[in-house]
C-alpha cells in the first residue's frame, strides 16, 4: 500500500498544503509586523504632537505635569524629558541617550537588554521631549503569529497524514477487488464482477465500465461457443455428402464427372459459408467503422429494389419502394447495401410466389426506419428472435438453399450502425424493421 498512486499523491498534496501554509505565514508575518510597525510609529507621533501643544497652551509645567500622569498610566507610552543642557527632568526616559527624530536605544531591564523606539523633538525653550516604546511589543505579537501558523502547519501535516492514510486504504481496498475479479477471469471463473459501491465515483463508473466490458467478452465468447458446435453440426451434413459424393465418383468411374460437379457445388457452399461467418467477425470486431460516411437510405433501397425487381418479376412477385420521409444516416454503405440485399432475399425466397414485398424508408421521431414487408406466411413469434443466431434456419427452411447466416449478417451490420433489427409480424407476412439512432 506504501507504493500505492494514491498514498503518493497524498504525500505530495500534503507537502505543498504545507509549503503553502509556510509561505502564507511567511507573507502575513511580513504584513502585519509592517502593519504593526506603521501604528507603533503613528501612536508615538500623535504622543509627542500632543505633548508639544500641552507646552504651547500649558507651558513647561503642563509638559512636567502631562509626562508624570502618563508614565502613571499602566500600558501607557514611555516618556522624557530633557533640558537644554541634556539633563534630565522628567519621565522614564529622561536618561536616554537619543538625537532628534527616530532612533533605537538599548537598556538594561530586569537583567535582560530591551530595545526601545524613541522619537525625540525639540521645545521652543530648547528642552528636548522623547516618545518612545518598547520593541518587544511588535514582537510578542511576531511570535503569536508564528505559533498560530505553527499550529496550523501541523495541523496541515497531521490531517494530510491521516486523510491521505485512509484515502489510500479505501483505493487500494477497491483497486484490489478489481485486480482479484481480474486473477479469477484469468483463472476461469468468466462470472465473476467487480463490486460496485453505489457512490458514483470514478472508481465505481470504472467497475461499471469493466464490468459491462466482462459482459460483452462473456457474450462475445458465449457466442463464439455456440459458433463452433453450429459449425461443428451445420458443416457435418455437407462435408458426410461431399465424402458420398467423392467415394460415389471412386466407385464408379463412369459417373466421375457429375461427382465432381456435385463436389465442387458443395465446395462452393461451404467456401461461401464461411466467407459470411469471416464478414461477420470483421463487421462485429468493428474494423468498418473508418469507413463511415453520410448514406442516404433511400437512394441505397432504390438501388437495391432497382437491382432485385427483374428476380421478382421471374417468381411472379412484386417488389416495390416507399420512401416517405428523407433519412440520412452515418454508416458504411457497402454493409447498409449487404443488410436490406439479404433482407430482400429472404423476403423473396421464403414469401411465396406471388408475393407482395415493400422496401419503405421512414421515421419514427427523429430515427431514421429501414423496412423490408411481404405477406407471406411469416415465421412464428417464439422463433423471431432466434433467427438471428448463426446457422439457426425454420423447419420448413431446411430444404431451401441457405446456410442461416443471412440474417446474422442482418443483425452484425445493425449492431455495428447502433441500429435496432426486429422481425414483427405484419399480419398477413412478416416485417423486417431496422431502427437506426435518432438524427441529431
Amino acid at each position: 500500500m506504501f507504493r500505492s498512486t494514491s498514498l503518493r499523491l497524498a504525500a505530495l498534496y500534503t507537502t505543498v498544503f504545507a509549503l503553502s501554509v509556510v509561505v502564507l505565514g511567511i507573507i502575513t508575518l511580513f504584513n502585519i509586523r509592517q502593519a504593526l510597525s506603521e501604528q507603533f510609529s503613528a501612536r508615538i507621533r500623535t504622543e509627542s504632537a500632543a505633548l508639544v501643544q500641552e507646552y504651547r497652551s500649558e507651558g513647561l509645567q503642563g509638559v512636567v505635569d502631562a509626562v508624570h500622569e502618563r508614565d502613571g498610566t499602566p500600558g501607557s507610552l514611555e516618556f522624557g524629558l530633557q533640558g537644554p543642557a541634556g539633563e534630565a527632568v522628567a519621565g522614564r526616559l529622561a536618561a536616554t541617550r537619543a538625537g532628534m527624530g527616530w532612533s533605537v536605544s538599548r537598556r538594561d531591564e530586569r537583567g535582560r537588554a530591551e530595545a526601545i523606539r524613541v522619537f525625540a523633538v525639540a521645545l521652543p525653550d530648547g528642552h528636548k521631549l522623547l516618545v518612545g516604546d518598547e520593541e518587544g511589543r511588535v514582537e510578542a505579537l511576531d511570535g503569536a503569529v508564528v505559533r498560530g501558523f505553527g499550529l496550523a502547519f501541523i495541523g496541515v501535516i497531521v490531517l494530510g497524514v491521516t486523510g491521505g492514510y485512509a484515502l489510500s486504504r479505501d483505493v487500494h481496498r477497491r483497486l484490489a477487488a478489481i485486480s482479484g475479479t481480474a486473477e479469477a477471469i484469468i483463472d476461469g471463473d468468466l462470472a465473476r464482477r467487480v463490486p460496485v459501491r453505489g457512490s458514483d465515483d470514478d472508481l465505481d463508473r470504472l467497475a461499471l465500465t469493466f464490468n459491462r466490458m466482462l459482459d460483452r467478452i462473456a457474450a462475445l465468447m458465449e457466442s463464439l461457443k455456440q459458433v463452433s458446435n453450429d459449425i461443428a453440426h451445420d458443416m457435418r451434413t455437407p462435408l458426410t455428402r461431399l465424402r458420398q459424393k467423392l467415394e460415389a465418383g471412386l466407385a464408379s468411374p463412369k459417373d466421375q464427372e457429375p461427382a465432381l460437379e456435385g463436389v465442387l457445388s458443395d465446395l462452393d457452399s461451404i467456401l461461401d459459408t464461411f466467407a459470411a461467418l469471416l464478414r461477420i467477425a470483421q463487421i462485429e470486431g468493428g474494423a468498418r467503422r473508418a469507413a463511415f460516411r453520410p448514406c442516404e437510405l433511400g437512394a441505397l433501397a432504390q438501388t437495391v429494389t432497382e437491382a432485385f425487381a427483374p428476380s421478382a418479376e421471374d417468381m411472379h412477385q412484386s417488389l416495390t419502394l416507399v420512401v416517405e420521409a428523407p433519412a440520412t444516416v452515418d454508416g458504411d454503405a457497402e454493409l447498409l447495401t449487404q443488410m436490406l440485399v439479404n433482407l430482400v432475399e429472404n423476403a423473396l425466397r421464403h414469401a411465396g410466389p406471388q408475393a407482395k414485398i415493400a422496401v419503405r424508408v421512414t421515421r419514427a421521431g427523429r430515427a431514421p426506419v429501414l423496412s423490408v414487408t411481404d405477406n407471406g406466411p411469416g415465421v412464428p413469434e417464439a422463433e423471431g428472435a432466434r433467427l438471428f443466431d448463426r446457422f439457426y434456419r425454420l423447419e420448413r427452411s431446411r430444404s431451401t438453399p441457405g446456410s442461416g447466416l443471412g440474417l446474422a449478417l442482418v443483425a452484425a451490420v445493425a449492431r455495428l450502425h447502433g441500429a435496432e433489427v426486429a422481425l414483427l409480424p405484419a399480419r398477413p407476412g412478416l416485417e423486417a424493421r431496422v431502427t437506426f439512432p435518432e438524427i441529431a
